[in-house]
Parts: C-alpha cells; structure tokens; sequence
C-alpha cells in the first residue's frame, strides 16, 4: 500500500520546492531538533528549519536508507557525509487526516555528527534570518 503523503515528501526532497514544502505543513506544525530543547512551533518557523536542514543535508550523498511507516506517520532513516563526518538520522513525520505535516521531529548520530549539525544548522539559520522573504 502507498502512502501519497510519503509519496509527497519523497518528492518534496527530489524537488527542493518550498512551495511544496509550505503547502504541506500544518498551521500549527511543530518541529522537535535534535540540538534544541524546545520544539519549535509554528508553520513559518517549521519551514525555516525543514529548508535549512534542507541546505545542510539534503544535498549531494543524502538518501534514505530505511522506511518505516503507519497511516499517518513514518520514520526515515538518513546517511550523508559532510566535511568528512558520517551523518546519520531519522526523520519522524507525522500527517494529519488532510496530509499536512503537523509533527516533524529529527534525530542524529554520532555526536560529532550532532556538533557538526548544529553548527552547520546556527549558520544557515543566521543567514536567513538575516535576508528578507
């Protein structure tokens, strides 16, 4: 059975289109970081943290190397490899009935690769808070 809301972020991570991105999120979505203590709550603030981790992760090497998923959740096992550092996560996603995202919480390992996350993530942050739109 396909799951046309995995179906969607599956393509969201193809394509990189933050429109798809904004579309899919829920209002009141919350992300949980595995760097900081409180989950962030919130559509605008969800989307800067997703298109972040987008620019810190998801480019060149990133790819899904598990899936697991219920009806309106999944988890994602990641790998990557950045400056050197072998990155490795999970993405746990849940839906609501109409397909938005409404809880997106990640988690990484090892700690080197969460030092090096965290920084990347400060810097990529800082830049767009820093620049209009």
């Amino acid at each position: 059975m396909t799951n046309p809301n995995l179906e969607r972020w599956h393509a969201f991570m193809k394509s990189h289109d933050k429109q798809a991105l904004w579309d899919m999120l829920h209002p009141d979505a919350v992300f949980e970081s595995p760097v900081v203590h409180t989950p962030q709550r919130g559509r605008e603030i969800v989307f800067k943290y997703l298109t972040s981790a987008g620019n810190v992760l998801g480019g060149e090497g990133f790819r899904y190397v598990g899936e697991w998923h219920g009806d309106n959740s999944a988890i994602l096992e990641f790998v990557q490899e950045i400056e050197g550092i072998s990155v490795n996560g999970i993405d746990m996603i849940t839906w609501n009935d109409a397909g938005q995202i409404t809880n997106f919480k990640v988690m990484v390992r090892p700690l080197k690769a969460i030092n090096l996350v965290h920084r990347l993530m400060g810097e990529m942050l800082q830049k767009a808070a820093a620049s209009p739109g």
